[in-house]
């Protein structure tokens, strides 16, 4: 199940999951603008940084040559290292 079906699915409301989902893409874009910014997380991985959105959700990413790349986007308190882990496998 992706995020905007979870938020979907537990607030009763596609437009809050779309909204929620819009504010996250904008944020990924931003992460651009100042891509050292986030918190380096070696123990998940080579180059991986993490920065924290709106408290329940946070967003893993890699500063490649010329871009960013979105790891993932975990929300909820999910396990994020152990989300990687099977990533990695």
């Amino acid at each position: 199940m992706d995020i905007a079906d979870y938020i979907a699915e537990a607030s009763g409301s596609v437009d809050v999951a779309l909204a929620f989902t819009d504010r996250i893409e904008r944020r990924c874009r931003k992460i651009a603008d100042a891509p050292n910014g986030g918190t380096p997380r070696a123990d998940l991985g080579e180059d991986v940084r993490l920065v924290p959105f709106e408290r329940s959700t946070v967003i893993l990413y890699r500063v490649a040559d010329e871009y960013v790349d979105i790891i993932d986007i975990v929300y909820g308190g999910r396990d994020y290292a152990a989300i990687l882990g099977r990533k990695a496998s």
